[in-house]
């Protein structure tokens, strides 16, 4: 005669809790670091914005024969930031997606660099 034995297939309460508190510890460690590559990041790219404001503003001064002491409007730098008919001015990625260049930047005289209105105290060329 043969004893037949069953055997349930599945996870028991216990293997299925130690996987979600592994799960757990992993995001507890990824988080923040994911957090903080994307504020690096946006600092990357609004410092590298400030470098396309500043050189469109030495262009727009060689090209209009305007002095040091003169500030540039941002219909005056458009030519030179803007790409193609649909193309956009740049916007400081830290501000969100309703902010606008004016917002943004603060364009400054010729001699002077261009400054972020958002992050001024980290945001600034070097």
């Amino acid at each position: 005669m043969r004893i037949q034995t069953r055997r349930k297939s599945g996870f028991t309460l216990v293997e299925i809790l130690i996987v979600v508190s592994i799960i757990g510890m992993l995001a507890a460690i990824a988080i923040p670091s994911f957090i903080k590559s994307r504020e690096t990041s946006q600092t990357k790219v609004c410092i590298n914005n400030l470098r396309q404001i500043d050189g469109a503003k030495q262009q727009w001064a060689l090209e209009n024969k305007q002095t040091g002491a003169a500030t540039p409007a941002q219909t005056d730098l458009a030519p030179y930031l803007v790409r193609g008919i649909s193309g956009r001015m740049p916007v400081c990625p830290s501000a969100g997606a309703t902010a606008t260049f004016d917002s943004s930047y603060t364009v400054n005289e010729v001699t002077n660099v261009a400054t972020c209105a958002i992050a001024s105290s980290s945001h600034v060329l070097p």
